[in-house]
């Protein structure tokens, strides 16, 4: 770029040199570059063709690479083996000293594969994740060149030497491990759909209408708009994992309107993305890396629902808190009632967008379905749902309902009669016929479908008629638009048929824009266990960290949070997931933790980097909408979020917060057996575990994040000095997670060789017992100091100096 100026500053315009150099520019941009991204370049087809014949290698030649599993890729059949007319490249290349002629065609096709993840993963997600795989990769050929008796790192050369045939076989054809392994396995059968699950939602106008719902909701009381948009970014969460995605969804309808009631642009910004962050630790949907859990340690989709939920909840409350103290600081009222539409005629609006979410809780929790299966019914009942209610008026109500309706019954009595369908009875496949209830559930199980040949068909029959019900997202009506254009039909843009046909298919791409992304992150992240597993660094690497831990869990928690956060800065949390787990996983397992709780904590701290500085990404999407400065807005973000540093220490020492209960027979079990178990109905009744394990310790992380904004916010009924933030803070660190004290406090003791023998419930329960004193003490002391416990006067217009 800085060439072909200085020649025309030296030579001149029209000089042969000149000209030379502006053509090869051309050409190498042309082959190369496309700086607007509206167009396929020569060298994206040539990678396109690479990455098919890679992956359909691996498709077509499977007794071939489970011959080359035993016998390397050394010994698989050459390229002029298998394609002789291409002998002569070969031996082209191989003149220049790349022995391309005696290299198996399975070994250049896997490296090409692995390479090509690292330039998808540059082209989508920058160069630091690229670098670290990289680094990974080549660790794996050469790590054992580190001297293994250097202090500390000395470990990591303790490693068997690898060719790079063993490589690339252990990272492209090993489905195990590297780059097909368990990650991207998890993101076809589950993520995916998922994502699928989202757009549908987006597309259908659901996340417009969560926003107003919260607005509905709280957008008259005190620091109403904050709140909104606190209960706005949890209603997202089921539709978008994504921090960022979150952030800017919500925050362009949200942060203009808490700057306009009074909130500081970088306290609004702050409120966004720290509730946006949220959105991957919400039950039911949660981020990628949620359905990784399920594939690593192998429970239920619904245990890890039922687990994430409590500190889910607190996570929000616990940022409310901090809202609510502050508009009470600063005396910022709520929304004025004539700008607000009403709670209940918004939810008789729109209430059918809750379906397809407690239809997926169903699934999950109550009919155990497995993830696919319930994300895929799901996804069917939504397709079905929008198709209903954009067919649904008045003019069609009753034809429409009748006729699904009446196929429902008489499909119900093929069932009783013949005990399949009518298609089916009718071709004499028909056998026995089924009992009422299992003839009923069968019919359930069609209605999706039958609802949808119905509503679609009616779309089809009236056209022009009105939804007043359905909404859809502006992208759908700009693709029906674009559609019929091209068409040169721009009048059919209002088409109800063509309508839903341009949401299903926008909704199917927007998935599809979004997969994308994480599946090229997941494949790129599971080189990093292929490695570890290649080289058998595992074990020296558990040793390692258990060593530079004490032996303390508290440290290892410590540490692994730190890297969670250091990992995460530019990175998606389920690549820092999946890094963390194959890195620090084994080392945490050696305590007695529940794997479930380890895992979510990891989760957490990927999740907490989207808005640490100096990387805090979401953070500095909120700052683009807020115009604010986004380092002052990071901060604000993590403040705000304290509780989600502190609750996974919690629910880590103390499992009952995530509502796991350990096997009374756990000590006897052998390595590898899962320890704990979500607690059931039995144990709710058991009155001796179920207060001092579990309901007292979740009492107590609830009044805990009150401390906790007390001391953040320095406000509760009046300002907080300096000395009682500190104190207030104790009273936090008491009441969330004592096990933080006196398990640092135990470690320390045993490192100066001194064992202490404490009833660890009983201490839990002591010093929660002191926290909620301490607690209580200082928020009567300000009560009182408050006077009558009046508020500063409440305002919904600021300053203008404010906006």
């Amino acid at each position: 770029s800085r060439v072909v100026p200085a020649l025309e500053t030296r030579l001149g315009d029209t000089n042969p040199v000149t000209r030379s150099a502006r053509g090869v520019r051309g050409g190498v941009r042309w082959l190369l570059l496309d700086p607007d991204r509206d167009r396929v370049t020569p060298v994206d087809v040539v990678f396109m063709v690479v990455a098919a014949l890679s992956c359909l290698y691996i498709l077509t030649e499977f007794d071939e690479i489970n011959r080359l599993r035993a016998l390397g890729l050394d010994g698989g059949r050459t390229t002029t083996e298998i394609f002789g007319f291409l002998e002569l490249p070969v031996q082209a290349i191989s003149s220049l000293g790349i022995p391309l002629d005696e290299t198996s065609y399975a070994f250049v096709l896997g490296a090409l594969g692995v390479l090509l993840v690292l330039e998808a993963t540059r082209r989508t997600l920058g160069v630091y994740l690229m670098g670290i795989v990289g680094m990974f990769i080549v660790y794996a050929r050469y790590g054992y060149l580190i001297p293994r008796d250097a202090p500390l790192v000395g470990v990591l050369g303790q490693i068997q030497q690898t060719a790079w045939s063993d490589v690339v076989q252990n990272l492209w054809y090993n489905t195990a491990n590297g780059v097909f392994g368990v990650p991207v396995r998890v993101s076809v059968q589950f993520i995916y759909i998922f994502i699928l699950f989202g757009a549908f939602l987006e597309m259908s106008g659901a996340g417009r209408w969560f926003i107003d719902l919260a607005y509905s909701a709280t957008g008259r009381r005190k620091g109403g708009p904050a709140k909104a948009s606190i209960l706005a970014s949890g209603f997202m969460g089921t539709i978008s994992g994504s921090s960022i995605a979150n952030t800017v969804t919500t925050g362009a309808f949200t942060i203009p309107l808490m700057k306009r009631t009074g909130y500081r642009p970088e306290f609004a910004g702050g409120v966004e993305a720290s509730a946006s962050s949220g959105g991957q630790i919400l039950p039911p949907v949660m981020g990628a890396a949620a359905f990784l859990i399920v594939e690593f340690i192998g429970v239920p989709f619904a245990d890890v629902i039922i687990a994430a939920t409590v500190p889910a909840v607190v996570f929000f409350f616990g940022v409310w808190v901090m809202v609510h103290l502050e508009a009470s600081r600063a005396g910022i009222g709520g929304v004025d009632a004539s700008e607000l539409v009403g709670l209940g005629s918004h939810l008789r609006r729109g209430w059918f967008y809750l379906l397809p979410i407690a239809l997926l809780l169903y699934y999950l929790i109550v009919a155990r379905l497995t993830v696919a299966r319930s994300a895929w019914f799901t996804l069917v009942a939504i397709a079905a749902l929008i198709a209903l209610v954009a067919a649904y008026n008045d003019r069609t109500r009753w034809p429409l309902l009748g006729t699904i309706g009446g196929l429902a019954a008489i499909e119900f009595v093929a069932y009783l009669v013949a005990g399949t369908t009518v298609v089916g009875a009718l071709t004499g496949a028909g056998e026995a016929g089924m009992a009422p209830a299992a003839a009923a559930a069968a019919v359930v199980g069609e209605l999706g479908w039958i609802v949808l040949a119905v509503s679609f068909v009616t779309l089809l029959a009236r056209p022009r008629s009105d939804a007043p019900l359905l909404d859809y997202d502006d992208q759908v009506d700009e693709a029906a638009a674009t559609a019929t254009g091209t068409l040169g039909r721009p009048g059919l843009a209002d088409n109800r048929a063509i309508g839903y046909v341009a949401f299903v298919v926008r909704s199917m791409e927007s998935g599809a824009r979004t997969a994308t992304p994480v599946v090229i992150a997941v494949a790129a992240a599971g080189v990093i266990p292929g490695v570890i597993s290649t080289t058998g660094l595992g074990p020296n690497l558990t040793t390692l960290i258990l060593s530079v831990a004490g032996g303390s869990l508290v440290l290892l928690l410590v540490i692994t949070a730190i890297s969670s956060i250091i990992l995460g800065m530019g990175m998606p949390t389920t690549v820092t997931y999946i890094i963390l787990v194959a890195l620090l996983g084994p080392a945490i397992a050696e305590f007695t933790v529940p794997l479930l709780a380890a895992h979510l904590f990891i989760l957490y701290f990927g999740v907490i980097a989207d808005i640490t500085p100096p990387v805090a990404v979401a953070a500095y999407a909120a700052s683009g909408v807020a115009k604010s400065d986004p380092f002052q807005t990071g901060v604000e973000a993590f403040s705000l979020s304290l509780n989600k540093v502190i609750v996974p220490f919690a629910f880590v020492l103390v499992p009952g917060i995530v509502l796991l209960r350990r096997l009374p027979d756990a000590d006897s079990l052998p390595p590898g057996e899962k320890t704990y178990r979500v607690i059931g109905f039995g144990d709710v009744l058991d009155i001796g575990y179920f207060v001092p394990e579990v309901l007292i310790p979740i009492v107590g992380v609830f009044v805990g994040v009150v401390a906790l904004g007390a001391t953040v916010i320095g406000f509760l009924y009046t300002d907080v000095s300096r000395f009682e933030r500190a104190l207030f803070a104790l009273a936090a660190l008491l009441l969330m997670a004592p096990g933080l004290l006196f398990n640092s406090v135990e470690s320390l003791l045993g490192l100066a060789g001194m064992n202490v023998g404490v009833e660890t419930v009983m201490l839990d329960l002591a010093l929660r017992t002191v926290g909620g004193v301490l607690f209580g003490v200082l928020a009567l002391a300000n009560r009182r100091r408050s006077g009558s416990g009046a508020e500063p006067t409440e305002r919904t217009e600021p300053a203008a100096s404010e906006v």
